[in-house]
C-alpha cells in the first residue's frame, strides 16, 4: 500500500510544479507583451510558489518531468526577467526618466534627465515597444536640449542584451557552470562603462541588472532544487 502510493505522490509533485511554473511563464509573456506590472507581479508570485513546492522532498521520477521543468524554467528566465526588471525600475524611479526610441533613456550631458511631455508617462524598461519619446529627441541619437545642453540616449539595446544575459546565466547554472555568471557580468559592465556618467544611467544599470540576474538565478535554482 505504501509503495503503491509513491507514483501518485511523484505525479502530484511534478504536475503541481509544472503547472505553477507554466502559469508563471504565461503571466510573464503577458507582462512582456502588454507591459503590465500587475502581470509581472503575479508571475513573480507564481515563481515564489514554485520554489516553495520544489523545496519539498522530491519523490523521484524526474527523468522526463525534470527535462520539461528545465525547458519551462529556461523560457521563464528569458522572458520573465524583462518584466521583473521593469517592475523594479518603476518602483525605484517612479517613471521619472523618459524613454528613448532605441530602448535606452534620454539624459542631458550635464547629468539632468529630460523632462517628459506633460500627460505622457515615460517608459523605464529597456526595449519597451510602446514607450514614448521625450520632446526634442526624435531620432534617439542626440539633440539640443534646454539651456544649450545636449540630449542623448544611453543604455540602448537593453531588451536584447537582457534576453541574452538571462539566457547565458540560467543556462550556465543549469549546465553546472555558475562561474560563467562572472564572465557575463564583466562583459556587460565593460560594454556599458562609458554610458554610466549620469546618476540616472547608473541607477537604471544597477537595478535592471540585479533584477534580471536574480530572476534568472531563481528560475535556474528552481530546477536544481527540484532535482536534488
Amino acid at each position: 500500500m505504501i509503495s503503491s502510493s509513491f507514483p501518485i505522490v511523484a505525479y502530484l509533485y511534478w504536475m503541481s510544479l509544472l503547472v505553477v511554473t507554466t502559469g508563471s511563464l504565461v503571466f510573464a509573456i503577458l507582462a512582456f507583451r502588454h507591459q503590465k506590472p500587475q502581470f509581472a507581479a503575479v508571475s513573480g508570485g507564481a515563481l515564489a510558489a514554485a520554489l516553495m513546492i520544489a523545496a519539498l522532498p522530491s519523490p523521484g521520477g524526474a527523468t522526463v518531468s525534470g527535462v520539461l521543468l528545465g525547458m519551462v524554467a529556461l523560457g521563464l528566465a528569458v522572458v520573465g526577467g524583462g518584466p521583473a526588471a521593469l517592475l523594479a525600475l518603476r518602483l525605484a524611479t517612479n517613471n521619472s526618466v523618459p524613454q528613448g526610441q532605441h530602448g535606452g533613456i534620454l539624459v542631458e550631458n550635464g547629468g539632468a534627465p529630460v523632462t517628459p511631455e506633460p500627460g505622457r508617462a515615460s517608459g523605464v524598461d529597456a526595449g519597451a515597444p510602446d514607450a514614448p519619446v521625450a520632446t526634442g529627441a526624435s531620432d534617439g541619437e542626440g539633440t539640443a536640449g534646454t539651456h544649450g545642453t545636449f540630449v542623448h540616449e544611453v543604455l540602448r539595446g537593453g531588451l536584447m542584451i537582457g534576453i541574452l544575459e538571462r539566457l547565458a546565466v540560467a543556462g550556465a547554472i543549469l549546465a553546472g557552470f555558475p562561474e560563467a555568471i562572472a564572465v557575463v557580468v564583466a562583459i556587460k559592465g565593460v560594454g556599458r562603462f562609458t554610458e554610466l556618467a549620469t546618476a540616472e544611467a547608473r541607477e537604471r544599470f544597477i537595478i535592471g541588472t540585479l533584477a534580471s540576474l536574480i530572476w534568472a538565478c531563481a528560475c535556474a535554482a528552481l530546477v536544481q532544487i527540484a532535482l536534488t
